[in-house]
């Protein structure tokens, strides 16, 4: 095996600085629908219901800056519905910049709750669950999905696509962010961009979830804006002059597509990779260690192999700390 020379303390890490600002959303508290948060338009011409949600997690607030600018800029849709959402405003509303990661989640997160079991289970709940069922009834009207997230580590942005060809096909169409991660999400529960139609390979519902670079770096806000932008004039729900020109940004002519073959999960707080790896690193040969997990080394199984999103920063018995990946050819 070829042994990586350096490695990772992952005892203590330096914090990303916040350098953009938590967008006040108390001037959208009550919504227009019934929902607290949510916004819903409809055209009254014959078109797709698109939504894009923010806040999703109460700490990855790029995209809420998109969707209160869209709101503010009194964005309509010309053709079908458009609802814009703040999904976890009740984490969100804990955000403080000395200890941002507190505030991701209140009691579970919540992109991880979304199977109709769980959620018709009402012997369980929390605050999560509740506000889950509580966008439900919007969230099943819904066509196409565009889900505005951020990452723990300053990485290049990412589309996430699902497991189904479906997605991956509607991620290259929409060709922004350029780097397209084919994976069937999270063993510790159901993300929102798979929920119900979303995730079957047999109904016309699509989601794309972006990454839009790490949590409060000052270009996320503008990959939240431009996948926003890009998002709806794909969908025709707008028109190209009904979006600021600083939001339109070209699709990439040949995005790459990362099918994940492997999610690597912590069993104890005994892991620790073998480089301070940020997101995309390519391993040319097969066998290079780059962790090791309960004293034992995990090494690529085979060539060119990628990685996606690593991070220890939420370590944890359970979680996911990074998925390997190969490219399409």
């Amino acid at each position: 095996m070829k042994q990586q020379a350096t490695t990772q303390a992952n005892s203590t890490f330096e914090p990303y600085p916040v350098e953009i600002q938590a967008p006040d959303i108390s001037a959208f508290a009550e919504g227009n629908c019934g929902v607290p948060y949510v916004y819903s338009f409809d055209s009254g011409v014959s078109g797709p219901h698109v939504m894009i949600n923010a806040l999703t997690h109460g700490n990855e607030f790029c995209g809420a800056i998109a969707v209160r600018e869209l709101l503010l800029s009194n964005v309509r849709p010309r053709r079908g519905k458009l609802t814009l959402a703040f999904a976890n405003h009740a984490a969100f509303s804990r955000f403080d910049a000395a200890n941002p990661d507190a505030s991701r989640f209140v009691d579970r997160d919540f992109n991880r709750v979304w199977t109709e079991a769980l959620l018709d289970d009402l012997s369980q709940d929390c605050s999560e669950l509740r506000r889950a069922r509580e966008m439900r009834p919007v969230i099943d009207k819904v066509d196409l999905l565009l889900d505005l997230h951020s990452m723990h580590e300053r990485s290049a942005p990412l589309m996430l696509s699902g497991p189904l060809e479906k997605g991956v096909t509607y991620a290259r169409q929409m060709a922004l962010p350029g780097n397209i991660i084919v994976d069937a999400g999270h063993a510790e529960g159901r993300r929102l961009r798979d929920y119900s139609g979303f995730g079957d390979p047999a109904s016309c519902k699509n989601a794309l979830l972006v990454e839009c670079g790490q949590h409060w770096e000052r270009n996320a806000e503008t990959v939240a804006r431009q996948c926003a932008a890009r998002f709806l004039m794909l969908a025709r729900t707008v028109n190209e002059n009904d979006i600021p020109r600083a939001w339109r940004a070209a699709p990439e002519p040949y995005p790459r597509v990362i099918r994940v073959t492997d999610a690597i999960v912590a069993n104890s707080m005994d892991f620790r990779f073998a480089s301070d790896y940020r997101g995309l690193e390519t391993f040319p040969d097969k066998g290079t260690v780059y962790a090791v997990r309960d004293g034992q080394p995990l090494a690529t199984p085979y060539p060119n192999c990628v990685m996606v999103m690593p991070s220890l920063r939420q370590l944890r018995p359970g979680v996911t700390v990074v998925r390997l990946g190969r490219l399409d050819s």
